[in-house]
């Protein structure tokens, strides 16, 4: 990580997960466990659980994000929740094209996009997750695959916006599979797209961008992950969910 250069960001990812009042009870376990955190931490956190959420996070340095969003301010989009409708109950960061959400719920690159640059007008910040499929990687097409992802999700959006953007790496393989990336893949792949990012935009925007490493993050080898120049934090799927595993991740993320 590049702590002087970039902001980095230890952000659970609960999924369907979590009453409302498991998720208030998860925080408090939490909060006091990261409370001294040397990096931005974030639960995100499903819809019915954000007000419970954003309540119990009150008073601690952690910051409440949702899980998706819609593009459309509002609207006949039954079962969607709009920017506004986040941005008004205290929602800081949000989720957006998780690979979840692109293979159960028919996600595209351009809707992808339509959410991201919702989110970005009305002063959220995504987390924009990318990522190959195992068969892409044993095709040898990361590379491609990961930066057509990039210039399509990003499509439209400007310099300045894309200081509230957050990149967050996936590679699908690894998701909810408990394989992982090793430290050098996940650097590889993290370093392609800063240099994907200076190529649309320049250098100085791509070195300010804050990338994620998520796929099986835990608190076994969120160090070794964490000490890579272009891994920047983490998008904790299942350790999210156990407050001294993801208080762990935290702590790695602190001392690198």
């Amino acid at each position: 990580m590049k702590k002087d250069v970039r902001k980095a960001i230890i952000a659970g990812n609960w999924k369907m997960n979590k009453t409302p009042s498991e998720a208030k009870a998860l925080l408090a376990e939490i909060a006091p466990l990261v409370k001294d955190a040397g990096c931005e931490v974030v639960a995100c956190v499903p819809y019915v659980d954000l007000a419970v959420a954003i309540e119990a996070a009150e008073g601690t340095n952690i910051k409440i994000g949702a899980e998706n969003c819609h593009w459309a301010e509002s609207g006949a989009f039954t079962g969607e929740i709009s920017t506004g409708m986040l941005k008004e109950i205290g929602v800081e960061y949000v989720v957006i094209g998780h690979s979840e959400r692109r293979q159960y719920f028919g996600e595209t690159d351009e809707t992808v996009n339509k959410r991201t640059k919702a989110a970005l007008a009305a002063g959220l910040k995504p987390i924009v997750c990318v990522g190959e499929l195992l068969w892409e990687r044993e095709c040898n097409i990361t590379e491609e695959v990961v930066a057509r992802q990039i210039k399509l999700d990003l499509w439209d959006v400007t310099e300045e916006e894309l200081k509230n953007v957050v990149i967050a790496y996936e590679p699908v393989w690894a998701i909810g599979t408990g394989k992982t990336a090793t430290a050098e893949q996940a650097e590889e792949v993290c370093a392609l797209i800063r240099a994907c990012l200076a190529k649309l935009y320049n250098e100085a925007a791509a070195e300010a961008v804050t990338i994620q490493y998520g796929g099986s993050m835990n608190d076994k080898n969120a160090d070794e992950l964490l000490q890579k120049t272009n891994v920047d934090g983490g998008l904790i799927g299942g350790a999210s969910l156990v407050a001294e595993k993801f208080a762990a991740i935290v702590a790695a993320a602190t001392r690198n």
